[in-house]
């Protein structure tokens, strides 16, 4: 194998997604709940003619100049065309000249296991979210080249036998291919390899994937030949059983900042997790490997040099030795700690909402991406349903794009539940102001269900409950009415009006209102990320009233303390139930306080939820204003949870409710709250109102 190898230019695309605040303010105005005023927002930014997306290139081995081949660029060369169809994406994915192409809606492939024969100079890339291939995939061949396979979920050919031998069903396979980028993919559940690497495919970059769900994952090799340059970097894997990779007669295998994750009780196990066999020359950087088996393994013909890896839970085998390579005489690259790994990549993995969407997709295409969908809901019967849940339920299964469910002002008694099988959902009140639309019950976690199965609970309170990722509101009001003081003899009066138990919700210009429990802010699991980004709004209540596992950022609202239903003033704002190594509650440019008693309003205290000593509650209240209602020692213990031993913080707030830092009242230094911006929350989302 040659060693004479060019210096690349360098890119970095775990970076390449700007954050910052998302919705920039001209002003820090004030809300005011009976007018509605809320902050302006500042005009958008002009457009640049061509996305960055389009024209994003590669890093790692696939940015090498070789092989007559200037780094990975795809088709940036070429038109932009918009696809929906198996039929379109095939058609421009063959074509000898340059494409990029977008994927931008849900393809299930006919027949079963189809592989499209990608030729070369060519970007496919999902729109937003929304790219998603079913039941097969893409195949390279011998001498393609200058290949972009980028923000696409592909997914579900696995055909129910687990160590299958008749399907050979991959996601991504290259046979003979050169300078290939495979990022931001969301890759699972195939009847045999995510990503095969095979037959002297070289100068290879897999970047920042999620790839979950499969028995052989990702396999390099299949020749005799010490040939194969490739890098991967950043990307998760998760509940997959071999080929982690399996690196076979790789010249050069560089792998660093991958995230190796055997979770415990679920049904797959891992076998083994990095495996460097024949003549491979491995570099191990900067990986984080949790409860794997056998995380690192090399034949005694092969060789791994291991730098700065985490093992954490791991068993069996983890092997090193040889001499290899140093990756920087060939590209740059910058590694992160490898203890921010697992945070950084579960939140950073996988299809980015704002990779793919753009209005200069070529008019050329018939198939161009529609408009959302919307459906209207009014209760005097003017609109297509009369009631939200029959609007939800009108939704498609796995919808892939946008739809709005327009709600005419009125008040709407019942509940709600926006299943995980429908995500892209917006509920958008259409009334003058957000106190014109309402959706309303009355159920506490003590209220027996009408079948007589039992009581709802807490979180089977809520009056609105939502499960599905991306979901958006505005401009209405979810409450529960529940009246505590009519029902003393109920045991259980926690009552919620909205519970999320998904990722990226975002919730602009609405009011939530209720006494105990009101805003619960869930996640799906407790290793499932859940981002919630509320803005422009209320939340109101008295006990717990802001409260769960939820990486949630409260932002430029009013957060209105209420006295409980004796006239009586004592409560408390939040209480955080977050998982170790993940962010909780951030409060910030906002305003608490209410009609209550001085010095009666605790801040937050953690909620160890059924007694996990394992959590790491976090509340972080910052540039806020304070009434004088917040008590002068505003975080307190529950259930035996101390909330010193837990994570609770102010900076720089302000008002009487505000003071001094102290062993009772600690405040982040500048230093702590440079980590602790609404960024940091968000990890990568940038709310955008669709």
């Amino acid at each position: 194998m040659s060693e004479h190898r060019s210096t690349a230019r360098h890119r970095r695309p775990g970076k390449f997604l700007a954050v910052g605040l998302p919705l920039a303010l001209t002003t820090a105005g004030v809300l005011v709940y009976g007018t509605d005023v809320v902050p302006q927002q500042a005009s958008a930014a002009t457009t640049a003619a061509a996305p960055a997306w389009a024209t994003a290139t590669a890093d790692g081995f696939a940015s090498v100049d070789a092989l007559g081949q200037n780094g990975t660029y795809g088709g940036r060369d070429g038109r932009t065309v918009t696809v929906r169809t198996q039929a379109d994406l095939e058609k421009y994915a063959t074509a000898a000249e340059p494409y990029v192409i977008v994927v931008a809606g849900t393809i299930t492939m006919n027949p079963v296991g189809k592989e499209i024969k990608v030729a070369s100079d060519k970007t496919i890339v999902g729109s937003g979210t929304s790219g998603h291939i079913v039941g097969g995939g893409f195949f390279l061949g011998q001498g393609v080249h200058n290949v972009i396979i980028r923000n696409l979920t592909i997914r579900d050919a696995y055909q129910g036998v687990w160590n299958d031998k008749d399907h050979d069903y991959d996601a991504i396979q290259m046979d003979g291919a050169h300078h290939v980028w495979i990022d931001h993919n969301d890759l699972r559940n195939m009847a045999d390899g995510l990503i095969d690497v095979r037959k002297d495919s070289t100068y290879v970059t897999v970047s920042w994937n999620k790839l979950s769900q499969n028995n052989k994952t990702f396999g390099i090799g299949w020749t005799e030949n010490v040939t194969t340059d490739i890098t991967i970097h950043h990307n998760w894997f998760r509940e997959t059983e071999q080929r982690n990779p399996s690196t076979d007669n790789a010249a050069h295998a560089h792998l660093y900042n991958n995230f190796l994750e055997d979770v415990a009780g679920t049904s797959i196990n891992s076998s083994y997790g990095n495996y460097s066999r024949g003549g491979t020359r491995m570099v191990l950087e900067n990986s984080y490997f949790q409860g794997m088996r056998n995380p690192v393994v090399k034949d005694a013909t092969a060789t791994i040099v291991q730098r700065g890896n985490v093992f954490s839970g791991t068993s069996g085998r983890n092997e090193s030795g040889g001499t290899a390579f140093d990756p920087k005489a060939y590209y740059s690259y910058t590694l992160d700690s490898a203890a921010n790994v697992p945070s950084l990549l579960k939140s950073g993995t996988g299809p980015r909402s704002t990779i793919g969407t753009t209005a200069a997709a070529s008019a050329e295409v018939s198939t161009k991406a529609a408009a959302a969908t919307t459906l209207t809901v009014a209760k005097d019967g003017s609109g297509q349903y009369r009631t939200v849940q029959a609007a939800v339920n009108a939704v498609p299964a796995n919808n892939a794009s946008r739809v709005v469910i327009s709600i005419k002002p009125g008040t709407y008694r019942e509940t709600v539940k926006v299943p995980s099988n429908k995500p892209h959902v917006t509920f958008q009140g259409t009334g003058g102001s957000r106190k014109d639309t309402v959706i309303v019950h009355n159920n506490a976690a003590g209220t027996r269900k009408p079948d007589g199965s039992g009581t709802y609970g807490t979180s089977g309170s809520a009056t609105v409950a939502v499960e599905a990722d991306d979901f958006q509101a505005r401009n209405l009001t979810i409450s529960n009415d529940f009246d505590e003081g009519a029902n003393q003899s109920l045991s259980g009066h926690q009552a919620v009006a909205l519970r999320t138990a998904a990722d990226k919700v975002f919730l602009d210009g609405v009011i939530v209102e209720g006494d105990q429990d009101t805003l619960l802010l869930d996640t799906a699991a407790k290793d499932r990320l859940g981002r919630v980004y509320v803005t422009n709004s209320y939340v109101v209540g008295n006990v717990d009233f802001i409260f769960g596992r939820a990486t949630a950022v409260i932002d430029r609202s009013v957060i209105t303390l209420k006295k409980r239903w004796d006239g009586t003033s004592a409560g408390y704002v939040t209480a955080p139930s977050t998982a170790a190594n993940r962010k909780g509650i951030l409060i910030a440019n906002s305003t608490v306080g209410g009609a209550v008693s001085d010095r009666t309003f605790y801040l937050g205290r953690p909620w160890h939820a059924g007694g996990d000593a394992s959590l790491d509650p976090q509340t972080t209240v910052r540039n806020t204003s304070l009434s004088a209602a917040v008590r002068t020692t505003p975080w307190t213990d529950m259930s035996g949870f101390s909330w010193k031993d837990d994570r609770f913080a102010e900076y720089k707030n302000t008002g009487s409710g505000s003071g001094a830092a102290s062993s009772n009242r600690p405040h982040l230094t500048d230093a702590q709250a440079a980590d602790q911006e609404v960024a940091d929350w968000l990890a990568g989302w940038t709310p955008t109102a669709s």
